[in-house]
């Protein structure tokens, strides 16, 4: 899938790699406290719930919430595409979860906070995925 937005270049970590690379299975993949079982977002080396360094990564449903957004119509870069929105996308997995990304497959004048949304991913590269919401319909 290809979206109009041109993205700067993501750099895989240990920490950031499951997040990026599961994309490629269809998953939205967020790190995970063994102890507590917290979701955490963004990918730590401790949970700040418990202190457990006990973590790993697992599927979300990949649905969300749009908590907030601002629509952006300044190019701050050469090459973007304006207006695009980016969204604080809420995941039912856990109240405060929030992945930023950019709400795709609807104009922005058509996003309202609340609106029920889904991950689609954009290859950017190789093993690496971007995750982005659209619209549920």
């Amino acid at each position: 899938m290809t979206h109009q937005i041109p993205r700067p270049e993501v750099a895989l970590t240990p920490l950031s790699r499951a997040f990026w690379t599961g994309g490629a299975r269809g998953e939205l993949v967020i790190q995970r406290c063994r102890g507590c079982q917290a979701w955490l977002h963004l990918p730590r080396g401790r949970c700040p719930r418990c202190g457990s360094g006990h973590l790993g990564f697992d599927a979300t449903s990949g649905k969300g919430t749009l908590f907030t957004y601002t629509v952006v119509h300044h190019a701050y870069r050469e090459g973007l595409i304006l207006p695009f929105v980016i969204g604080l996308v809420e995941l039912p997995e856990q109240t405060g979860l929030r992945v930023t990304s950019n709400v795709v497959g609807c104009g922005p004048g058509d996003i309202s906070v609340g609106m029920p949304l889904h991950v689609v991913f954009e290859r950017q590269k190789d093993d690496i995925y971007v995750p982005l919401f659209e619209p549920t319909s």
